[in-house]
């Protein structure tokens, strides 16, 4: 299959096959389940939805709480679907169990996650704008400036950047590289920006090159 449901442990150094230190990511993706395989004849395309991370009936809501009864599996906090990679695929029942061994021999994977929310900034921390100075009585420091015309077009243009909610979006890094594996643990090593913040959610998914 092509990637994982995984939880953001935080971040470590290893030494690489040279005895390079690396400071990587640790990403938690040993706990996968199979609920469901979609079929071309069933469903029009192929696909398997993989949950995550085990909760009680009480914490889904009741078209997922139908979702899992009718599958006869636990309920999960977070399920994801993933397009399948080889035949061999085609054969996974549901229930069974997919660790990080999906990621063996992978050198590159793209990330997905919720990024940090920075709650409402201004435009010098959202988009590095420049200040104002600091001398010959001038009062704009950390101000935007004009928004546009008055007389003509009278309005402000749309996607002009100004301040407002910054970060708690979803955001995919890609092409970053995978360090190493560990099965027995169920840990993958990220090198690179991993979207969210510590216990997050993040999708990880093997970087194809066009």
């Amino acid at each position: 299959m092509q990637g994982l449901i995984g939880k953001k442990v935080g971040m470590t150094r290893i030494f690489n096959e040279t005895g390079r230190v690396v400071g990587v990511t640790v990403i938690l993706a040993g706990n996968n389940v199979v609920e469901q395989v979609k079929t071309v004849d069933n469903d029009g395309y192929s696909a398997v939805q993989l949950g995550f991370g085990e909760v009680a009936e009480k914490r889904v809501r009741k078209p997922q709480a139908g979702h899992f009864k009718k599958l006869g599996s636990a309920p999960m906090k977070v399920l994801k679907e993933f397009e399948l990679d080889c035949d061999a695929d085609k054969e996974l029942k549901p229930g069974q169990a997919i660790g990080v061994e999906v990621f063996e021999g992978v050198k590159f994977v793209n990330v997905t996650g919720v990024s940090k929310g920075r709650g409402h900034a201004g435009t010098i921390k959202k988009y590095n704008f420049q200040r104002g100075r600091e001398s010959h009585g001038n009062t704009n420091h950390r101000e935007r400036g004009s928004s546009g015309a008055g007389s003509y077009p009278a309005r402000v243009i749309p996607g002009l950047k100004m301040s407002g909610h910054m970060g708690a979006c979803q955001v995919t890094t890609r092409r970053l590289e995978v360090v190493g594996v560990d099965k027995e643990a169920g840990l993958v090593f990220v090198k690179g920006s991993v979207p969210g913040c510590r216990t997050g959610i993040v999708y990880l998914k093997k970087f194809i090159e066009k």
